[in-house]
């Protein structure tokens, strides 16, 4: 699973996430990439703050943790169980674990509604109301697709 990779890291402080001020979504999300062989993720997710500053926090589906990511302007981490992976950037530290960084930034508007621009991807907001958004990459290869169902 090239999503949620389990790696070490040095010790420096956590992002900081402003909880209570923050937006918050929470549902499911799949990620299938067309590579060889494919490669396909799911979760439930709870996703607060913003591209900038916030926190994505990926669970099974007996509701068990399997990877918390917190990201801040300076500083992008992934904890999973006691192994910690940290990076400069969130796109930096996404591009290690699933080969091409995905589009959290452009995440945060299609949840609201908006159409956003992330390089190689094209959004199906059609049926973003009622809480679902499709997601496809068609550039770089290998193609991949996001699906989303979230409580709107």
């Amino acid at each position: 699973m090239g999503v949620v990779l389990l790696l070490a890291g040095c010790a420096t402080p956590a992002p900081s996430v402003p909880v209570d001020e923050s937006p918050f979504w929470s549902g499911r999300l799949a990620l299938t990439v067309d590579s060889d062989p494919p490669q396909s993720f799911s979760a439930g997710f709870d996703l607060r703050g913003t591209p900038q500053a916030g926190e994505l926090q990926l669970n099974s589906p007996l509701g068990n943790a399997l990877a918390t990511v917190r990201w801040a302007p300076d500083s992008a981490e992934l904890l999973q169980g006691d192994k910690v992976t940290r990076r400069p950037t969130l796109d930096a530290l996404t591009t290690e674990l699933g080969g091409q960084a995905l589009p959290v930034t452009a995440l945060f508007s299609w949840l609201r509604g908006r159409d956003a621009g992330a390089s190689g991807w094209q959004a199906d907001l059609s049926r973003q109301a009622t809480g679902h958004i499709v997601a496809r990459r068609s550039q770089p290869l290998p193609t991949a697709e996001l699906r989303i169902v979230f409580h709107p």
